[in-house]
């Protein structure tokens, strides 16, 4: 399967958008959104919901574009737990700062990396071709 991950990871490297930016606009046509309307979307998401101390901003552009795409809150919901499940599990955290190693010097996840798993796991929610 195709994947569009590293389209997202491309906006975040470039300095374009956010993490959470990246990954709305990497499927705003999924959204039936245009990409300035994702953008700001997701302006007060990056960084851990602006301050690090709230969730990866990249797993907030997901739950976004799952609440979009889905039209369902109860699906959509369902499919942002897996996704949150799954990214604890392969990166230790959800919580910016603790990804970042904020107060342990520890880093668990680079911001690339975490929109490139953000981007694995929704496509993978989303069950279509890409």
């Amino acid at each position: 399967m195709d994947t569009r991950k590293h389209i997202a990871v491309e906006k975040l490297e470039n300095g374009t958008h956010n993490c959470a930016q990246a990954i709305i606009c990497t499927y705003a046509d999924l959204v039936g959104i245009d990409e300035e309307t994702c953008r700001n979307l997701g302006n007060a998401f990056g960084s851990g919901m602006g301050n690090m101390e709230g969730t990866c901003g990249a797993l907030v552009g997901a739950g976004i574009v799952l609440g979009m795409v889905k039209k369902d809150r109860v699906g959509a919901r369902k499919a942002m737990r897996q996704i949150m499940t799954q990214f604890q599990q392969r990166n230790g955290a959800t919580q910016c700062k603790m990804l970042k190693g904020v107060g342990t010097g520890v880093i668990l996840r680079e911001c690339t990396g975490c929109v490139a798993d953000a981007a694995e796991l929704l496509e993978e929610q989303l069950h279509v071709v890409l």
